[in-house]
């Protein structure tokens, strides 16, 4: 038995997804395992959260979150970055 191919992919690979720039908030945590110092937690968390940049293939964008890969072939491609929507402050098309 054959696989089925993607219906996508019957088009060029580079022309199948879109390809962007992601600027996004990332989340953080910090601190070890046990106690952490409060006055140095409390200076963390004074500080902005720091902005990421991500470029790949959308595979997928939805209302809660936005799929990227950074590499793609005819039936294969890298791992997957998944980003939610509420972290993202920008999504800029790549020509």
């Amino acid at each position: 038995m054959t696989p089925k191919k993607n219906p996508l992919l019957k088009k060029p690979v580079a022309k199948s997804f879109p390809l962007v720039e992601v600027i996004w908030v990332d989340a953080e945590e910090h601190g070890d395992v046990g106690w952490n110092c409060l006055e140095e937690m409390m200076e963390t968390a004074k500080s902005e959260p720091k902005e990421m940049r991500t470029v790949g293939y959308i595979l997928f964008k939805g209302d809660n979150h936005i799929s990227l890969v950074s590499t793609v072939g005819p039936e294969e491609c890298s791992s997957l970055n998944k980003i939610p929507t509420g972290f993202i402050k920008e999504i800029r098309e790549l020509n």
